[in-house]
């Protein structure tokens, strides 16, 4: 069989190589915002055959607000409500680069996959999951495959920020656990380098070109606790609890029903105005009358047949009342335990706490968020305003409370003893009940830091400076670097979130022929774009490294970089393409 001009198992750094010089070809599939910024990563990014080409497939029904990619410039967009084979084919998947399934449907992305590898069998694939069990088992389906879930790899953000701290990312590379930290946070031996000047909040400066400068360092952890571990264990308090009898009280009194209490006031009333009659009768004092009604509303004793008619009429009523309010007392006491039972067994009340973190939404990226935060030996109080929300069963496991009802209530706040929380984390799906749960938490705590989530990355930023909420987060625009990367078979090693920054810590193998090729270390790394971590050599990692050191063919340069700086990085170290013939075109191949 005669080779085929396209080899599609040769790759250099992530790119398959052409002879042909065809431009990369990626389709993505999906119709929410994080598809949206997986698009703008990979139109960002240039191959060294030129610019990226990516055919996105959405649904054909009418969108949403939020932004989804098909209005890019440079995006061929599929309309499809099925992902088939069919729609596979009409997107050009045969001969594509990869595959990005970012649909928020597990059984969906599967089933796609499976339709995608029959048309394309040799497919770099790049699946959008939540549950792990489903996850491995398509990874062994598909060996030449990424499960990424954007839950997961935004969570340790939104943990960081209720906590105050940075992001606890921790990865292992060449036999080093490495995490970044506060400098403050870490001894100075143990700092390999600076990531991000961070003390002025508007103005987050990456990879200064002055390491010193920078508060934010990656750093090797040597048995001690790093990051936001510590900062969990500093942030953890005694909380204060109401004693069961004043929760009890308080429930009573807030869940006894209204017309028993209604009924429970006339009878005190009726008896009161019968008692200052009755007094009046027999001419006693007001506390002697006091006695006299009581006794005889509550035991009906002391029949007198000398009284008179008026008094005799006054001792039954009051005899009467007092075998009604006897029952409806003990229906009040009743009626507001069982309900009282039942609204804490719902989270409608809740004993006062204090030191704890809020967290609205158990979704994909709630249900994250609340184990992490109790992994950290922090309390966490749950809301949602559905009892069956993805997170409740683990909610219930861990032990959280579950306050069901809607956040933008400020009852429903407060039942969480919010005046009293260290942070408010809002991520439910819906920007609106996030952004009115967060704009109301602030209204009755100016102090409190807010964690909100928000689809849109544009917007987030803009209702931060709008609306001096503290910080404000979008899972997509944290996880697309990594899916992107992914997509690109790069490999990252880790993401960074800093601030609204994501730095990517990847290997980068350097080609034969290559720019970069022939050159000393000092060559590779960038202010602002791109820093050094390690050299390999020969299987041999050297972390302290010489910047003197000439760079050889085979050698794979260990590099924290922003997305930008990567590109620019891995043009660097791949040869440029063959120049195309100016002769006679060639003819053109079939597909396989």
């Amino acid at each position: 069989m005669a080779e085929p001009l396209r080899d599609r198992a040769r790759r250099a750094t992530g790119w398959r190589l052409r002879m042909n010089g065809d431009r990369p070809h990626y389709v993505v599939c999906g119709s929410d915002p994080l598809a949206y910024w997986v698009v703008r990563a990979l139109l960002a990014t240039e191959s060294p055959t030129g610019r990226i080409r990516v055919t996105l497939i959405v649904p054909g029904r009418p969108r949403g607000d939020g932004p989804d990619g098909r209005d890019l410039d440079g995006v061929q967009v599929v309309l499809t409500d099925r992902l088939d084979e069919a729609a596979f084919r009409r997107a050009g998947l045969a001969g594509a680069d990869g595959l990005a399934l970012l649909h928020q449907d597990d059984v969906g992305n599967m089933h796609a996959a499976l339709c995608a590898q029959a048309v394309e069998p040799r497919l770099r694939l790049v699946v959008r999951m939540f549950n792990t069990s489903l996850a491995n088992g398509l990874r062994q389906l598909f060996p030449d495959s990424a499960m990424l879930s954007d839950a997961s790899i935004a969570a340790p953000a939104f943990v960081a920020a209720a906590l105050g701290e940075l992001a606890p990312t921790h990865f292992r590379h060449d036999g080093r656990t490495l995490y970044a930290a506060r400098r403050a946070d870490v001894p100075p031996r143990d700092v390999l380098c600076g990531l991000a000047v961070t003390t002025d909040p508007d103005l987050v400066r990456v990879l200064p070109a002055d390491e010193e400068t920078a508060d934010v360092v990656l750093a090797e952890a040597t048995g001690q606790l790093a990051g936001t571990e510590l900062a969990a264990r500093r942030l953890v308090r005694a909380r204060r609890r109401r004693q069961p009898v004043v929760v009890l009280l308080r429930a009573i009194r807030t869940f006894a029903t209204r017309k028993i209490g209604v009924a429970v006031l006339v009878l005190l009333a009726m008896i009161a105005v019968l008692g200052w009659l009755n007094s009046g009768a027999a001419h006693v004092g007001w506390s002697d009358a006091l006695y006299l009604t009581l006794v005889t509303s509550l035991s009906g004793q002391d029949p007198d047949l000398d009284k008179g008619a008026a008094a005799q009429i006054m001792q039954v009523v009051l005899t009467l009342a007092g075998l009604a309010l006897i029952p409806l007392i003990t229906a009040a006491v009743v009626d507001g335990i069982v309900n009282a039972r039942l609204a804490l067994h719902h989270g409608r009340i809740q004993p006062d706490r204090s030191g704890h973190v809020v967290v609205v939404g158990l979704g994909n990226i709630g249900t994250r968020v609340m184990a992490q935060l109790h992994d950290f030996g922090v309390e966490v109080v749950a809301i949602d305003r559905n009892p069956d929300a993805r997170g409740t069963p683990l909610a219930h496991r861990l032990g959280v409370p579950l306050i069901v009802g809607d956040a933008g209530l400020e009852e429903t706040l407060r039942a969480a003893s919010l005046d009293t929380c260290q942070a408010l984390v809002v991520v439910s799906t819906d920007d609106g009940a996030n952004l009115r749960a967060a704009l109301n938490a602030r209204s009755l705590d100016p102090d409190l830091r807010v964690v909100l989530r928000l689809f849109d990355g544009d917007f987030a930023e803009r209702i931060q400076q709008a609306f001096g909420i503290g910080i404000s987060r979008s899972v997509s625009y944290l996880a697309a670097p990594a899916f992107a990367a992914a997509l690109l078979d790069r490999a990252v090693i880790a993401t960074i979130p800093v601030g609204r920054h994501a730095l990517l810590v990847t290997e980068v193998p350097v080609v034969a022929g290559s720019p970069l090729d022939g050159r000393p270390l000092a060559a590779v790394a960038r202010p602002g774009e791109v820093r050094l971590l390690a050299h390999t050599r020969a299987g041999q990692t050297d972390w302290s490294v010489d910047r003197r050191m000439v760079i050889q063919a085979g050698d794979r340069l260990t590099v924290v970089a922003r997305r930008a700086g990567l590109t620019a990085l891995l043009r660097e170290t791949t040869p440029a393409p063959p120049p195309e013939p100016t002769g006679m075109p060639m003819p053109r191949q079939p597909e396989e």
